[in-house]
């Protein structure tokens, strides 16, 4: 083949590849929905001039409902206090509302957020509520991959529960009983409005998606939960973070049990290693058991012996020590391990965790 035709072909491939790699970036520069672009909204964050905000007062000839329930929350209070410079209530979010009124109410002229994904809502929120501990790992987040946005879950107007109230409707008739918690804290609870502006209280917020940890809730030995006594953000941050289920254990492992169970921390002498290295939930299920103590085994004997047996030692994965041989697990009085080894979540005193 002559010199002339490798060229060609040369310079044929490489339009090829360049003409590839074009389409695949602007593939990926794409939005994820184009329809959002054509009918793109004013938002807060354009350049605009003190004249083209109207106040939250103006808003309120229209809008009455959405300005009573607005005017209780932290977000009309902002505008008083002078928090930031652009912060002008409702038109810090929805953007200045000059045009919106002069246009007769034409909603092209005003940020509603109706046809924005919901990642384009949490970007909005995330002008402000970024850069905190709490909110700081979102986009790391499980909801945010899912397309859960911020006001899936919070009322910017503050709650549904509080509207109701305050148009002397109904309360409480928001959920499916299944879901609403027991007991007699949550009772009263329930007539309570949401904190942090949610739409509904945990869990029931949480178990609109999460329904399968209603069954686990309800099991003999469980966290109380549905009683009102914890929350589901006690332990996860429904704004994100690195851990697996958006645990909160930003302090160290554990650190969310840790938290009510700071005798179980340590450290000890002699550590006991799963509990370091595996966590707690290689021994107990986190949301609720049939078993005493939470514990993933009926009998405790079962739950140590998967470690601690000949067989578990002879396959080489597992370094811990085996069953001594006058430990006779067909009798009663060896089936409970922690009667001896009482130490079980570490030992300052005993390498084999007695007393």
């Amino acid at each position: 083949m002559s010199p002339v035709k490798l060229i060609k072909i040369a310079l044929v491939s490489g339009c090829a590849v360049v003409g590839l790699l074009y389409t695949a970036s602007s593939s990926f520069s794409r939005p994820a929905d184009p329809g959002d672009q054509k009918k793109a909204q004013p938002t807060a964050s354009a350049k605009y001039s003190p004249e083209d905000y109207v106040g939250s007062e103006t808003c309120k000839a229209c809008h009455e409902e959405q300005f009573t329930t607005f005017s209780k929350t932290a977000h009309a209070k902002l505008s008083k206090a002078g928090w930031k410079a652009e912060t002008q209530g409702c038109e810090s979010c929805h953007g200045p509302g000059k045009a919106h009124v002069e246009g007769g109410g034409d909603k092209t002229k005003i940020r509603t957020f109706e046809n924005e994904s919901p990642k384009q809502i949490s970007e909005a929120c995330l002008k402000c509520h970024a850069g905190k501990e709490e909110h700081n790992n979102y986009k790391r987040g499980e909801h945010w991959r899912n397309d859960i946005a911020c006001t899936d879950c919070h009322s910017p107007h503050f709650s549904t529960r509080l509207a109701a109230k305050l148009a002397g409707m109904p309360q409480g008739k928001d959920a499916p009983s299944s879901l609403i918690p027991v007991g007699p804290f949550s009772a009263h609870s329930n007539d309570l409005p949401p904190q942090k502006m949610l739409i509904k209280s945990e869990p029931q917020l949480c178990m609109r998606c999460h329904n399968e940890m209603k069954a686990q809730f309800t099991q003999p030995f469980h966290h109380r939960v549905l009683e009102g006594v914890m929350k589901c953000s006690d332990c996860h941050n429904p704004h994100g973070g690195f851990e697996a289920k958006q645990a909160r254990l930003n302090a160290g492992a554990d650190a969310a049990c840790i938290k009510c169970h700071a005798d179980k921390q340590g450290p000890f002498v002699f550590e006991h290693a799963p509990s370091k290295v595996e966590g707690c939930a290689i021994c107990h299920s986190p949301h609720g058991s049939s078993n005493p103590k939470l514990l993933k085994r009926n009998n405790v004997n079962q739950l140590c012996l998967e470690c601690h047996s000949n067989v578990a030692l002879k396959t080489g994965d597992i370094e811990a020590p085996g069953t001594p041989s006058f430990h006779n697990q067909t009798t009663v009085r060896y089936q409970n391990c922690t009667t001896c080894h009482a130490k079980i979540h570490g030992s300052n005193a005993d390498k084999t965790y007695f007393r």
